[in-house]
C-alpha cells in the first residue's frame, strides 16, 4: 500500500496539534480539507488514525502506531535536506529560528538588522510562537526556548549553544504608573497575561505563586495585543529588561528574584548548513553581549 508523504505529513500535524483546525493552519489548508484528506486515508487503512472529541483529535490505539515510524521518516526528511543544504559553497538562503514572542521582538528582531550587513544572501525568518517547534523534523533551524522546557526530541542530537540569563520586570503605560498608589503590590495591579489555555507560560505561574487568587485584568493569546493593551494603560505587562519598549516605564515593585533563562538550541545536523552555521556562530556571539 503506497501512502503518500503528504497524507503522513497531516496525520502529524493533527498528532501535534491535538486539532483538525490548528493542523489545517500549520499545513495552510483549510478545516475540511484536512477532514475530508484525513477521512480518505483512514478509509485507504480500513483503520480509524484519531477519535474526533468536542476537545480535538486524539490518536487511537492504531494511530499511535501508525505516528511513531512517521515521526522517524519525517525525522529523516529533514536530515535529507540538511545534508543537501550542506554542499552550499557559502551561506545563503533563509534561516528559520523560533522563539517566544516577547524574546523575538526584543532580541531577534534588533539582531536581523545587524546581520543583513554581515550575510547579505542570508534571509532571516522569525517563528515568533508560544507553541512547541520540533527541530528533528525541521520545523526550524534554531530556537530560543526557556530552559528546562520539556522537548520530544532526542536530547542526543541536539546542541546547546548559549544560555542567556535575564532579568525580567513589570512595565506600563507612564499614565497607569503614576495612578498607582504609593507602595503598590503586585496585588495591586492589574496584570496583563496569557489566557486559560497557555496559563501554564510564564510569568502566569510566577504571578500566581505571589498572588493568592490570581486573576489576570486582561489576557490574550498574541503577544503584541498584550504589549498593545499595556499601551493602552490597561494594566501591567511581565517582559524582559534586556531591551523593553520605550513607550512603557518599569514598576517599582518587589517581585523577589525574578529571571528567566533561553537557551539557544540547533540539531546537530543542521549546523553542517553553512547558512545556519553563520547565523548560530552570531547569534551566540549577541547573546554573549547581552
Amino acid at each position: 500500500m503506497h501512502i503518500p508523504w503528504d497524507a503522513v505529513q497531516l496525520v502529524l500535524a493533527v498528532a501535534d496539534t491535538g486539532s483538525l483546525s490548528r493542523a489545517a493552519k500549520r499545513l495552510q489548508v483549510t478545516q475540511p480539507t484536512v477532514s475530508r484528506r484525513l477521512a480518505e486515508l483512514e478509509a485507504q487503512l480500513g483503520e480509524p488514525l484519531f477519535v474526533r472529541e468536542v476537545s480535538g483529535a486524539r490518536l487511537t490505539a492504531f494511530g499511535e502506531r501508525f505516528v511513531e515510524p512517521a515521526r522517524r521518516m519525517a525525522d529523516a526528511s529533514a536530515e535529507v535536506e540538511r545534508v543537501a543544504a550542506g554542499a552550499e559553497r557559502g551561506p545563503r538562503g533563509t534561516v528559520r529560528i523560533s522563539a517566544p514572542p516577547g524574546l523575538a521582538a526584543q532580541v531577534l528582531a534588533p539582531f536581523a538588522a545587524g546581520l543583513h550587513g554581515q550575510l547579505p544572501d542570508v534571509q532571516l525568518e522569525v517563528i515568533a510562537t508560544t507553541r512547541y517547534v520540533d527541530l528533528l523534523r525541521g520545523e526550524a533551524d534554531l530556537a530560543l526556548r526557556l530552559a528546562g522546557t520539556a522537548v520530544r526530541e532526542r536530547r542526543r542530537d541536539l546542541v546547546v549553544l548559549a544560555s542567556l540569563q535575564h532579568a525580567v520586570a513589570a512595565y506600563a503605560a507612564p499614565a497607569y504608573a503614576k495612578r498607582l498608589p504609593r507602595g503598590a503590590t503586585a496585588a495591586d495591579i492589574a496584570w496583563i497575561a496569557w489566557p486559560p489555555s497557555l496559563a501554564h507560560l510564564p510569568p502566569n505561574p510566577q504571578l500566581a505563586a505571589r498572588i493568592p487568587e490570581f486573576r489576570p485584568a486582561f489576557t490574550s493569546d498574541d503577544f503584541l495585543v498584550q504589549l498593545r493593551a499595556a499601551e493602552a494603560g490597561v494594566g501591567a505587562v511581565i517582559l524582559s529588561a534586556l531591551a523593553p519598549p520605550r513607550t512603557l516605564a518599569k514598576l517599582a515593585l518587589e517581585l523577589g528574584p525574578l529571571t528567566a533563562t533561553h537557551q539557544l538550541v540547533a540539531a546537530r545536523g543542521a549546523l553542517v548548513v553553512p547558512r545556519v552555521a553563520e547565523v548560530a556562530q552570531r547569534l551566540t556571539a549577541a547573546l554573549a553581549k547581552l
